[in-house]
């Protein structure tokens, strides 16, 4: 299967719960504080009813930049797996299938490679503590995005409570 193909039903199946919204760009040095920012804004377009009235949050690629922390491989399949499985509003509401979501993350970051700079907003995520910096106007939201020489692939979950 072409690379590109596999990226997109990869992180289409991560994707694939209400409030998980993903996209896979074939650009080498793609900047990922521009893709989050338009993934962000699909999502709150998407999420627009859920919203609290008033509500702010970063606007620009460099708002978005501010919020992200650079992770290695081992942590981007981790948090992958959180956001396609797990429920940030409501800890420990598993939303899918575990086991498939983990094979799936891992397979896109053999893909992408191990050497791929990855990044996040999520600061702290423990079964005690949950802690990010936002990158959407939602009250919950967590992002892990990966930018390789061929390909950008960012995956976001936002929720309201």
């Amino acid at each position: 299967m072409d690379v590109a193909v596999e990226l997109r039903v990869l992180t289409g199946s991560l994707a694939r719960e209400e409030g998980v919204f993903g996209r896979v760009v074939e650009e080498a040095g793609g900047s990922v504080p521009e893709l989050v920012r338009q993934v962000a804004a699909e999502a709150e377009e998407a999420w627009k009813h859920y919203a609290v009235k008033g509500a702010a949050g970063p606007d620009t690629p460099v708002e978005i930049d501010d919020a992200l922390v650079q992770i290695d491989a081992e942590r981007a399949a981790e948090l992958l797996t959180y956001l396609a499985a797990d429920d940030l509003v409501f800890p420990g509401s598993e939303r899918r299938d575990r086991i498939h979501a983990r094979r799936a993350a891992e397979r896109v970051v053999r893909l992408l490679g191990y050497e791929v700079a990855w990044y996040t907003n999520i600061t702290e995520l423990s079964p005690r503590a949950r802690a990010w910096n936002p990158v959407t106007r939602h009250t919950f939201d967590g992002v892990v995005a990966g930018a390789g020489d061929q390909f950008t692939v960012v995956l976001l979950q936002v929720g309201e409570d």
